[in-house]
């Protein structure tokens, strides 16, 4: 089953998410799922929201997600950021272009 993950990252803003994504493609940027080195994920955006920068994704399934957070959590953990836990709903609905 598809889940919808959004991370909150509190007085953070874009050059953290540079610098995560820099971190999880070896510093290729990330214009496609491709570049991400798990498979998975259905859809992501990132943006400004009330004082923090959040993450919204969605994964195919929670151990899609699992695996991914094996590579991304140390990221997260080495830049200060290990405390943050993300919401996680499961998706009703995911319609993609």
């Amino acid at each position: 089953m598809a889940i919808i993950v959004t991370f909150d990252f509190p007085d953070a803003g874009q050059e953290l998410y540079d610098t995560v994504i820099d971190r999880m493609t070896g510093g290729r940027g990330f214009t496609r799922f491709a570049d991400l080195p798990v498979a998975g994920l259905i859809s992501h955006a990132a943006g400004p929201a009330d004082g923090a920068f959040r993450v919204t994704e969605v994964w195919e399934s929670m151990e899609a997600l699992e695996t991914h957070a094996k590579a991304f959590g140390p990221v997260l953990a080495d830049l200060g950021h290990a405390d943050v836990q993300p919401t996680i709903i499961p998706a009703h609905n995911v319609v993609i272009r």
